[in-house]
């Protein structure tokens, strides 16, 4: 398959965890990724409707929500996403995507939606999907509160990978080591023995041993913003000599940079 050259990926937040999310000092909106012919709107934390509309996208054009696991700051727009990729039930389309324990004793979604999408789907670990002319998988459940996975798409001869909320352990890297790109979730500037969440350390770790074409980080807690990001994300580029990015609220990025050597 060609890579189209409208291959994108929208940031409609890069803030992560409960201080940011309540304060919106950074955007929690998710990612609206274009890949393939397919329109995916991956983790719609609070806001992402007003991002959406902000950023002059067209939730009735998304072919599916995806949630890589049911935390508030990557479901909390699920519902009023589903209702505005569905035209509110009168365009019955779309699918929707999500752990098992999303749809558990307190689901994600409300009841009501299930009848405006043409098919719902349970995520697992190893699982493979197709979304039209869109494939993407999800190789392993991460280390966190809740059934988490990270997200690899596969479009144009390139593999995306979404590495997710997670602890850092052995395999992490191994389960993502052909990506091109890597989406990084980076909450924690140190270690904190009680939280599940990736050091800037850690994604360091990750990126240079999968050495992709391009790392971008994103997903930033509060410690982490005050560190300055993009500070973090050029020593590390500076370090490993991977094109490292620090994601800003409403970015793109081109797949089509992947070839070339923009920083």
């Amino acid at each position: 398959m060609t890579q189209s050259h409208d291959d994108s990926i929208i940031f409609l937040g890069t803030g992560g965890a409960r201080i940011m999310v309540a304060h919106q000092i950074l955007a929690s909106g998710g990612l609206w990724l274009s890949l393939s012919g397919q329109n995916v709107l991956v983790d719609p934390g609070p806001g992402c409707i007003v991002q959406v509309n902000k950023r002059k996208l067209r939730a009735e054009t998304l072919d599916a929500v995806l949630l890589s696991h049911r935390h508030l700051d990557h479901s909390g727009d699920v519902n009023v996403m589903i209702e505005a990729m569905t035209g509110g039930g009168f365009r019955g389309k779309g699918r929707f995507y999500a752990p098992a324990d999303a749809f558990g004793p307190e689901p994600v979604m409300f009841s009501y939606l299930k009848k405006y999408l043409e098919e719902v789907i349970v995520l697992e670990e190893g699982g493979k999907y197709a979304l039209d002319g869109l494939r993407f998988e999800t190789p392993l459940k991460h280390r966190h509160p809740v059934e988490t996975y990270g997200i690899v798409f596969h479009s144009g001869g390139k593999s995306i990978t979404y590495i997710t909320d997670t602890r850092y352990f052995d395999g992490l890297a191994d389960a993502y080591k052909e990506s091109d790109l890597l989406i990084i979730n980076v909450v924690l500037t140190e270690p904190r023995p009680t939280i599940d969440h990736l050091t800037l350390a850690d994604a360091e770790k990750i990126i240079d041993g999968i050495k992709p074409k391009a790392a971008i980080l994103t997903h930033f807690g509060m410690n982490v913003w005050r560190a300055h990001p993009w500070e973090a994300a050029a020593a590390i580029s500076e370090r490993t000599g991977i094109r490292v990015i620090a994601a800003r609220d409403g970015m793109v990025f081109q797949l089509s940079n992947l070839d070339t050597d923009v920083k």
